[in-house]
């Protein structure tokens, strides 16, 4: 799928319908012609004919007889369908112009990406294919996916995705993770090397694309998924298992959900509760807002399996690359510095307080707790409690039960929240650590971005002092602190946030066996040790290899990256 949505798969047609195909290649054409025609002539009207003869170009290269005498064969002479006859072989002449010293042809390749899609344009007379509603198994290659389209990728079908842009800090990424699709963000340009039917490894665990792999590739890559499979099976004995260290001291995992179906998967990998429920996709994945009972509902199925566990429920986090199905994308210059989150929450007091009535509401099943995000001040913390203050009150006026001890946190996701959290702990039960978010600010790199995607480090120094500091402020105040982003849920820091003093780790369920192995592997002191000695290093790099070289002498097989 291109940046305008097509998707071109291989399909064949039948012989007694090759001219019936071919006429609709001609219909095509002719559409195509008197659409470049007429832009020819407009822009020859109002800007002279020097600017007309761009548009001139593409119809005499429309028009060339050798260009459509190659298009009909492939539908004629292999019964390819004309989508995937005029793509493969446009994308053929693209390649060769790209590679083309003179840089006056290599521009050409953008004419000619630009012929293929009006041809698309108007032999599949719809811009948008909807990846939703798949019928087979497939690899989604495509240029981006907005983490609501990721969040409604059929599991059944979608083997795997990659996209051009993005970065693997974002959203669209950590939902993949909740999918558990193998998934690359952020790769580049590398759509016009590739067409439906190529066969293609996506190796999620590396961020690395394998195109046209020859047959020893595939058989590695095979072998490899053998191995994989054979550690899962070995992991599971874990799972009844404490997440306890070597010498003794008990540690709690809890799984990150996106969806209500998830929570099984962190009870089949022997998590202690849900430490992070991301509730946005109750809008990411519906055409309209969520009504109280939709809410109530999805919070009563996790509450419920949980069955007396934490469960952690975060308020809605949309914005910034996370925009529900439905809405414009943001306007906004810097939408990760503009109106998200609690931002929004505290904006919209209706929505808020919708959200706020169906935890309140879903309380009474279990261990609810509940989670402010992107807490920048003191006043924004009060002013949340203070809705839901006016929520129980509500509540309690209308004989509606409730839990009474509900507990109250708040996400550390911004420096400003790291350095005031002395005042913030006044107030809270527990709060946790968003890696994600307090790298992206810390560094001041967008996690979405893949042309800075190598900047944004979890690991580097500034980063670890930050957590650091909130841990000792949370530690002071005797208010448990948890860490919920990606960071947690990878094996190579699990020594360094064990001997940073964390004790409770909120990690995707996936993560939860190989994590708990790492636990069970180690003593505190050896952690405190490899703490210390990361953060006396100078950059991310040196840091990330250091800890990656400390887990191989723990558990010399491991994979993590």
């Amino acid at each position: 799928m291109d940046n305008e949505g097509f998707r071109i798969p291989r399909r064949f047609v039948a012989r007694d319908a090759v001219d019936e195909e071919l006429d609709r290649l001609e219909r095509a054409l002719r559409a195509s012609t008197d659409e470049i025609a007429r832009n020819r002539d407009a822009v020859n009207r109002e800007l002279g004919p020097q600017y007309g003869a761009i548009f001139e170009a593409h119809l005499q290269m429309l028009n060339d007889p050798r260009l459509r005498g190659e298009i009909e064969e492939f539908i004629r002479g292999r019964n390819y369908s004309p989508e995937y006859a005029v793509s493969r072989t446009l994308r053929r002449y693209t390649k060769v112009f790209q590679s083309l010293e003179n840089a006056q042809f290599a521009e050409r390749a953008h004419d000619i990406v630009d012929i293929e899609k009006r041809l698309l344009r108007n032999l599949l007379g719809r811009r948008r294919e909807e990846i939703s509603r798949l019928t087979s198994p497939v690899l989604v290659l495509a240029h981006n996916l907005t983490p609501s389209e990721t969040a409604n990728l059929d599991r059944a079908f979608v083997q795997g995705f990659v996209t051009e842009i993005g970065g693997p800090g974002s959203h669209t990424a950590i939902v993949a993770g909740a999918l558990e699709i193998p998934a690359v963000v952020g790769l580049g340009p590398f759509l016009t090397d590739v067409s439906g039917g190529d066969v293609v490894i996506i190796d999620g665990n590396r961020g690395e694309v394998v195109l046209h792999p020859d047959d020893e590739t595939l058989a590695a890559y095979r072998q490899e998924i053998t191995q994989g499979r054979t550690l899962a099976v070995r992991l599971e004995g874990l799972r009844d298992l404490p997440a306890e260290t070597a010498d003794g001291t008990r540690l709690e995992l809890f799984g990150n959900i996106e969806f209500p179906h998830e929570v099984q998967h962190c009870l089949d990998r022997g998590s202690n509760g849900v430490g992070l429920y991301r509730t946005e996709f109750l809008y990411l994945s519906s055409e309209v807002e969520p009504t109280e009972d939709v809410h109530y509902d999805a919070y009563c199925d996790v509450i419920r399996t949980m069955s007396n566990r934490p469960v952690v429920i975060r308020t809605l986090d949309l914005g910034a690359d996370k925009i529900a199905q439905g809405r414009a994308a943001s306007t906004e210059r810097n939408p990760c510095l503009g109106l998200r989150s609690i931002r929004i929450s505290l904006r919209n007091l209706p929505l808020f307080r919708t959200q706020l009535r169906a935890i309140v509401r879903a309380s009474v099943l279990g261990d609810v707790r509940i989670m402010f995000p992107l807490i920048t001040t003191v006043l924004e913390l009060r002013q949340a409690k203070m809705v839901l203050s006016d929520v129980i009150e509500d509540l309690e006026e209308n004989n509606i039960p409730f839990r009474r001890d509900l507990k109250i946190g708040m996400m550390v996701e911004v420096p400003a929240a790291v350095i005031m959290l002395d005042q913030f702990v006044q107030e809270l039960d527990f709060i946790s650590i968003g890696t994600n978010d307090l790298t992206q600010y810390t560094l001041a790199v967008d996690r979405d971005n893949k042309d800075v995607a190598d900047l944004y480090h979890s690991s580097d120094p500034a980063v670890l002092k930050l957590i650091q500091m909130a841990v000792a402020s949370a530690r002071r105040r005797d208010v448990p602190v948890n860490v919920c982003g990606q960071m947690s849920s990878n094996p190579v820091y699990t020594m360094l946030l064990i001997g940073m003093g964390l004790r409770q780790l909120s990690v995707t369920p996936s993560a939860i066996p190989e994590v708990k192995r790492v636990c069970r592997s180690v003593t505190v002191p050896h952690c405190e040790a490899v703490a210390a000695r990361a953060l006396a290093l100078e950059n991310a790099r040196d840091v990330k290899n250091y800890l990656k070289e400390e887990l191989k002498k723990v558990i010399p097989e491991t994979t993590a990256v």
